[in-house]
């Protein structure tokens, strides 16, 4: 061992020990995050393992993965997951184009902008259970509500939108929520552009299409990115605005994923197959978050790394 190397390994073995004394304060609070987060997954992935329900007391066994073979092969639940996809997709897409537009209506100077700003952000602090609320019995109600009244013009103002086009009817409703989360987003990323870039595209004799497509549009994109991650996560696990708008009926026609489990679960009594279902759920969940995630960081990264 050389007289170099000794003071090396020294000068580590001392790096690493400041580095766990600064981690250590952190340590009960990661052990505290792990038990209420991990366990309850162990406990749900024992209950998946088992046919269990609780209206046949003696029917409690070990089936290995057949709850997950009943789950995958299941009508009701692949509807299920396919309006999930539905949902989310339509509400993240459509409330960031809103959110879009409205960001560089905003980012304008007018009178009263600092008004205007506080009403368009006013939905979402609404609660979602109002938000629902809100919706079925003041929008879409058949006979009073506002959105048959300025359609009957037109003569479409005897349409009952909650029973005839129930997932329709909840994507509007979400929308409506989670535009303005999009707007504040894209704003941010707009009062971040440098002017000067602006400035020398105008003086160049860009238009203004052309400035928003190849100077704008890409200076957006991480936020445009991180919107559609975060709206994605909330949005799949929407329960509350299905439960209060339509109750994931007529049927099953606008049941999610969340939805559909707890009715197997707090009406069907079924643990077994519920538990089952709520893995396959998480894995899902983990596995395009991690994708959308990597996207992200990679962004980043690359934004990073062009400034030094």
């Amino acid at each position: 061992m050389s007289a170099v190397t000794t003071p090396r390994r020294r000068s580590a073995a001392t790096e690493r020990a400041r580095g766990w004394k600064r981690r250590a304060p952190l340590l009960p609070a990661l052990v505290f995050v792990l038990l209420v987060t991990q366990l309850p997954f162990l406990a749900t992935l024992v209950y998946s393992l088992r046919s269990w329900n609780l209206l046949r007391p003696d029917s409690r066994m070990w089936v290995g993965l057949a709850n997950y073979t009943s789950v995958l092969t299941d009508a009701q639940f692949l509807g299920a997951a396919l309006n999930t996809v539905l949902i989310t997709a339509s509400c993240v897409l459509v409330a960031m184009a809103l959110g879009i537009g409205l960001a560089l209506l905003l980012d304008r100077g007018f009178v009263g902008r600092g008004v205007v700003r506080t009403l368009v952000i006013t939905p979402f602090l609404v609660l979602p259970v109002a938000t629902a609320l809100l919706w079925k019995h003041i929008m879409f109600e058949p006979v009073f509500g506002l959105v048959n009244f300025l359609l009957s013009p037109f003569g479409a103002g005897d349409v009952d939108w909650i029973s005839q086009s129930p997932v329709f009817s909840v994507v509007v409703a979400l929308v409506w929520q989670w535009t303005p989360f999009m707007t504040l987003l894209v704003l941010a990323g707009l009062q971040s552009q440098s002017r000067d870039v602006l400035e020398a595209g105008a003086a160049d004799g860009a238009s203004r299409w052309q400035m928003f497509t190849w100077i704008t549009l890409p200076h957006l994109r991480r936020y445009i990115e991180l919107g559609v991650l975060l709206g994605s996560i909330y949005v799949v696990n929407t329960f509350d605005t299905i439960y209060m708008m339509t109750q994931g009926g007529p049927g099953t026609a606008s049941a999610n994923l969340p939805f559909y489990i707890y009715q197997r679960t707090f009406l069907g009594f079924d643990i077994g197959q519920s538990a089952a279902m709520g893995v396959v759920v998480v894995v899902g969940t983990i596995v395009v978050a991690l994708l959308a995630l990597r996207l992200i960081f990679r962004t980043f990264m690359s934004t990073q790394e062009a400034a030094t």
